[in-house]
């Protein structure tokens, strides 16, 4: 990823954030020449490992359940909050016209070998009850991995393997208008929170003072 120094984000703590704030991944491999993306539920355990672990489940029939353990390495991306900037927020455009659009973003990518998980139902358990838990917890009435009949649920699970990917390495893109002086990241932020979009909004909360 291109990522010059001003937009750099290395915290891990705050990458971690942006991966749990936003747990629907792409999972990108690449199999005899030829790469192929999925988009995957994660959860993140961040003590597992020195960088964090992700863990997910893929349909039988899906490649990547054939992938075996470790022999692979695989990136995993994180997307959260983004926005087109129009040249026209701009103070300075008003002053010299020399601005051109651009789009704002956070991304986090994560590098690291998959392994696949097969027969041990346990472990499958645990990561679907850790993946609803995460997405149920604070509704008026949370749905549970146990309200399924479980006959059904053994025949669903049948069909899926669990995924694990201790993370190597972590990197994080804030382009967040760091690029601009203080009066135009001040006009990005007036000019978003006016936008009908959420993620827009989301994207205004971001931008540096």
């Amino acid at each position: 990823m291109y990522l010059p120094t001003h937009f750099s984000e290395t915290r891990p703590e705050v990458l971690h954030d942006l991966m749990c704030a936003h747990p629907l991944g792409t999972l990108v491999t690449v199999t005899q020449g030829e790469a192929s993306a999925d988009e995957l539920p994660f959860v993140l355990d961040p003590a597992a490992g020195t960088l964090g672990t992700l863990r997910s489940h893929v349909a039988r029939a899906n490649p990547v359940a054939q992938l075996g353990s470790g022999e692979h390495e695989v990136l995993a991306i994180f997307r959260g909050p983004h926005a087109y900037i129009s040249p026209s927020w701009y103070p300075s455009k008003a002053a010299h016209g020399k601005a051109v659009p651009t789009w704002n973003y956070v991304i986090v990518q994560a590098k690291g070998r998959l392994r696949v998980v097969d027969n041990d139902a346990e472990w499958l358990r645990s990561q679907l009850e850790a993946m609803t838990n995460s997405q149920e917890s604070g509704r008026p009435h949370p749905w549970s991995v146990g309200d399924a009949p479980d006959d059904y649920l053994a025949q669903m699970m049948r069909a899926i393997v669990g995924i694990e990917i201790t993370i190597d390495a972590l990197v994080g893109k804030w382009k967040v208008s760091q690029n601009r002086d203080a009066a135009d990241r001040a006009g990005v932020v007036n000019a978003l929170a006016c936008e009908p979009s959420d993620v827009a909004h989301a994207m205004s909360q971001l931008i540096p003072d």
